[in-house]
């Protein structure tokens, strides 16, 4: 587990992102061994004491704990992050799982004390504790991920985390299940030019939208509500199409939380004015996603696929998340960010380095003469645990040592 990401490490030199956050603190002596096994150590969930205790003395507990707290921030991690995922989709074998122009948003169930602010009971999961909320691109990692408590709608947080993304990789197509959709955020995403394309649960349940209380259609109609109410007005998006374009505006420049802002536009805010323009614009992206979907298989295929990676990437995480099960210790919500955005980086730096390993594997199979079908690319991934080693005792005295440099093409050289 250390060599992959002290190679991703080296290789994309993601350790000069973490530094003092303070001018009194002394800088570390051998910074990117240090800040491997820091981002191993509470990546992993292992904690300091218990880390410390299986590196035969190299590293203490609080030596360690100095650097995640002294020289680790959410923001660096996230920037940290970013430069892996910049460099592995560099990579030739990386092309084969996808552009990076499609993710998927989706969370998973974290564990953590119950006298904790941000913890309470789900119903959805069936546990106690809060959500790792993950935009999962369709290359298998994860483009960004937060901390949220369990009891809001995860639609809430889709576009910013969309416009927090730092990686180079910017996703125009995104796909959720049903906490991943709502009219405001149809609305949003729409002006934002977004693509928001869920899997939505029951969709034969919902109301069809039609245009205008007249229209009528020869082959579908019977999917759409009779009840003149249910149509859209688009007089009221025509009069507050300006308003509209100057909230997007202010989401997109970071004048405005999106968050802040979809919590206000909720069910309960019928009299606001922005609330119904945008539900009115929701409705009609809505009717015509769900149209796409109903006529579209290639669409459902993809909607599935990309899903399917971002639940990978939950189990993945979850493995990787050994040192306490999923479990998050500590109460303070900034810690708890830090604690996923940790996990992020290793599963990144693990991912990348896999990666590489197969890049050259199958390059060496192709020398040898096998051939390689596009199609057999992309039944594999990088979601792979055989060549990874959790447990035992972890030697740091080698970190620093450069891997050597690697090839990113994966089509066999002519001599």
């Amino acid at each position: 587990m250390l060599e992959h990401i002290a190679r991703a490490a080296h290789w994309t030199e993601w350790w000069h992102r973490p530094r003092p956050q303070s001018g009194s603190d002394p800088k570390v002596k051998n910074p990117l061994s240090r800040y491997t096994v820091t981002a191993f150590t509470y990546g992993c969930g292992l904690g300091a004491a218990q880390a410390a205790r299986h590196m035969r003395g190299q590293l203490s507990a609080h030596e360690l704990g100095a650097i995640a707290q002294r020289h680790f921030t959410p923001n660096n991690l996230s920037r940290a992050g970013a430069d892996v995922i910049d460099t592995y989709m560099r990579l030739d074998l990386v092309t084969a799982w996808g552009d990076g122009s499609v993710a998927a948003v989706d969370g998973t169930m974290m564990d953590t004390v119950i006298d904790n602010l941000l913890a309470e009971t789900s119903i959805r999961y069936g546990g106690y504790g809060g959500i790792a909320h993950h935009l999962v691109a369709d290359t298998y990692v994860a483009l960004f991920s937060r901390f949220i408590p369990c009891g809001v709608w995860e639609a809430v947080y889709l576009i910013d985390s969309l416009l927090a993304n730092e990686s180079a990789t910017k996703p125009d197509t995104v796909h959720a299940d049903t906490q991943g959709q709502s009219f405001p955020v149809f609305g949003l995403a729409h002006l934002l030019g977004i693509d928001l394309l869920p899997r939505i649960r029951n969709f034969h349940d919902l109301t069809f939208h039609r245009p205008d209380p007249q229209v009528r259609y020869q082959h579908i109609d019977a999917l759409f509500s009779t009840d003149p109410r249910t149509a859209i007005n688009w007089d009221l998006i025509e009069s507050e199409w300006p308003t509209l374009l100057r909230v997007a505006m202010s989401v997109k420049e970071g004048s405005v939380s999106s968050v802040t802002l979809l919590r206000r536009l909720n069910n309960h805010s019928r009299k606001n004015q922005i609330y119904r323009a945008f539900r009115e614009v929701g409705r009609a992206m809505r009717t015509i996603v769900l149209l796409r979907y109903l006529s579209d298989p290639v669409l459902r295929e993809q909607i599935s696929r990309a899903t399917n990676k971002a639940e990978a990437y939950n189990g993945f995480t979850k493995w990787l998340h050994f040192g306490s099960h999923g479990y998050l210790r500590s109460r303070d919500p900034e810690l708890q960010e830090k604690a996923i955005k940790f996990l992020d980086l290793v599963a990144s730096s693990v991912i990348f380095s896999t990666t590489i390993d197969m890049t050259e594997q199958l390059r060496q199979m192709a020398t040898e003469g096998w051939t390689i079908l596009g199609e057999d690319l992309t039944a594999i991934g990088p979601h792979r645990r055989d060549n990874v080693l959790r447990f035992g005792d972890y030697d740091t005295t080698t970190l620093h040592i450069p891997p050597g440099t690697y090839d990113a093409a994966f089509a066999p050289h002519q001599p």
